[in-house]
């Protein structure tokens, strides 16, 4: 069972119900998508941990073999190249790494080469297996480093839990386009049920059942109530608004590992998650 967690903001709370979740599993997978800034390993604090490189695939123009013909340019979608002077330039930020380039030059001058872009952590937390997909500072799209990090977790057959990137952009589409399930995590303010309406209609463009998880609530918040009970979304759990619960997320701690009843409660929400899925 895969379960991607996510929402319309950061700081709603998708990493602190995700490590939660998959440290409640007896043996579970949890893969932090959000590579442009990944904290659940604060929380899980991964044991022997193994990094591997993500390159992605530029293409290089040799000048000798080149004879400014612009089929390259002309393919490129994205603008990524240019031409200049007499020859094609590149800039590698807007490549998305398709390889047509050099799949239309007549000459043979495009050849491919790799760029690292970032890398992907392996680790264990118990019996949690911990991948951590982290972005190089500067990288424009962290979607390869997802790819790689989702990948990792292939041929799991137990929980895997997909911590998302916040927003609805196209790093989560990438990250939730496998998962069996999305667990939409709402900030009940005005600000917050903005953005989680723009994730319930990726959710629904996708095709995928949802349920809803609201954070931070201290009294209930009739938008989103309303919306919910018209859309059918059920919601599967309320977390209090409460200093103990901030204070155990700020020192980096583990909620289910703290309170024996919180760990019951990720457990159940966990069996009804998959009850719906039955």
């Amino acid at each position: 069972m895969k379960i991607a967690v996510l929402s319309g903001k950061g700081g709603a709370g998708k990493t602190f119900l995700s490590v939660n979740l998959a440290a409640s599993a007896p043996d579970a997978v949890y893969i932090d998508c959000d590579v442009e800034e990944p904290n659940g390993r604060i929380f899980l604090k991964p044991e022997q941990v193994v990094r591997r490189e993500v390159c992605t695939q530029l293409p290089r123009i040799d000048p000798e073999l080149c004879t400014g013909c612009r089929k390259c340019v002309d393919f490129c979608r994205f603008t990524a190249l240019v031409f200049l002077k007499g020859t094609p330039r590149l800039f590698p930020e807007v490549c998305h790494s398709c390889g047509g380039c050099a799949l239309v030059c007549p000459a043979g001058a495009i050849h491919e080469t790799g760029r690292p872009v970032g890398v992907v952590e392996e680790g264990t937390h118990g019996s949690t297996r911990v991948i951590t997909g982290v972005l190089n500072y500067g990288e424009a799209s962290g979607i390869p480093v997802i790819h790689q990090a989702v990948a990792a977790g292939e041929g799991h057959n137990g929980l895997t839990v997909l911590d998302c990137p916040p927003g609805s952009a196209c790093p989560v589409m990438e990250t939730i386009a496998g998962a069996d399930y999305c667990l939409l995590v709402a900030e009940p303010t005005a600000f917050g049920f903005h953005n989680f309406q723009m994730v319930c209609e990726l959710a629904a463009l996708l095709g995928k059942p949802c349920g809803v998880v609201i954070n931070k609530q201290d009294r209930p918040y009739q938008p989103l109530e309303d919306f919910c009970r018209a859309k059918g979304l059920p919601i599967l759990l309320r977390i209090p608004y409460r200093a103990e619960l901030a204070r155990t997320c700020s020192e980096g701690r583990l909620l289910c590992e703290e309170d024996p009843a919180w760990a019951e409660t990720f457990r159940q929400l966990l069996q009804t998650i998959g009850g719906e899925l039955q």
